[in-house]
């Protein structure tokens, strides 16, 4: 597959109807199976220990996910993200057991009260991808109480915070990823956080194809409107591919856009706990399930993890632990 092939101009008139005669590149989907932030008391079903976190992975991948996105917990609360290369390395092996090829990618956003340090923990970890965040996004929120059997919190905790982010921060992620040979993964919210993506390409600190993931829908970020994506497109340097995410009630309809743009999508607990309006999910492999059928039904193939691989610039070989 060649690189124009899956990289190209996405608002262009002609190029967007040949792709529409020719046919769209295939499909990514990510699966981001547990966050950082929430856990079981939101939904009994999300992913919290390693051999939970490798089932669903399992279970996604066979539905069709390519792309794999953890936050490892601490085995002491499985309420908290770790910031233990050892635990990433564990939740890593064990999905690699049962997914052999499917692409790891790891957070580098970790939990909202993390130092820079610990947001680094994962890239130690050998992860194949892992996220960048391109910015720094204001957080209110309310942790709920872990009831019994649950532990980690028993009470609810509130959160109003901002999450800091610098040039130097990127920096160092970059370079960081780039020496032991990860494939970065912009994390944008807004139109201003290009600067910071574009800061790096200018100092040849990510080699393309360059990978954008849209966060469309989380407080402080873009809002999740057709029109503010297009916006989001429009700014993408050359030789880009995007992912989309839609956040909650917004996953639906952002992520079925992307599939008719030409992107990428990213499904799963992390970004949503409702598989539809009212009624939890019961497994990450449902979100799959659902943009996969919806992606078929429009004419677009679903990429098999080589595929995948090939597109987004990492090697052929696996990861292994």
């Amino acid at each position: 597959m060649k690189v124009e092939e899956y990289t190209w101009d996405y608002l262009d008139t002609y190029s967007f109807m040949n792709k529409v005669a020719k046919g769209m590149p295939p499909l990514i989907i990510a699966a981001a199976i547990t966050g950082g932030v929430h856990g079981k008391e939101v939904n009994p079903n999300l992913p919290e220990t390693p051999e939970e976190q490798a089932e669903q992975t399992y279970d996604a991948y066979k539905a069709g996910a390519s792309v794999v996105h953890v936050h490892a917990r601490k085995p002491s609360n499985w309420s908290l993200t770790s910031a233990d290369p050892e635990d990433y390395r564990k939740v890593n092996a064990l999905i690699r057991e049962k997914c052999p090829d499917i692409i790891i990618n790891n957070t580098t956003g970790g939990a909202p009260t993390m130092s820079s340090e610990e947001r680094m923990a994962s890239l130690y970890a050998n992860p194949e991808m892992a996220s960048l965040n391109c910015g720094p996004w204001v957080y209110r929120t309310t942790l709920k109480a872990r009831k019994p059997p649950l532990e980690g919190r028993p009470e609810d905790v509130f959160l109003d915070l901002c999450v800091p982010v610098s040039y130097a921060d990127t920096e160092l992620y970059a370079k960081t990823m780039k020496e032991r040979g990860i494939k970065p993964e912009f994390e944008v919210y807004n139109g201003g956080q290009f600067w910071i993506a574009n800061n790096l390409i200018r100092q040849n600190l990510i080699d393309p194809p360059y990978v954008f993931q849209f966060v469309m829908g989380f407080m402080t970020g873009t809002y999740p409107t057709p029109s503010n994506l297009i916006m989001m497109i429009q700014n993408l340097p050359r030789n880009s591919l995007f992912e989309c995410i839609g956040v909650g009630i917004y996953q639906n309809v952002m992520t079925h856009m992307s599939v008719l743009m030409g992107g990428h999508v990213r499904v799963g607990m992390e970004d949503n706990y409702y598989i539809e309006h009212g009624k939890l999910a019961d497994s990450n492999a449902q979100f799959v399930e659902k943009i996969a059928r919806v992606t078929t039904d429009l004419g677009r193939k679903i990429a098999t993890p080589k595929e995948a691989r090939q597109m987004l610039g990492i090697s052929d070989r696996p990861s292994q632990y």
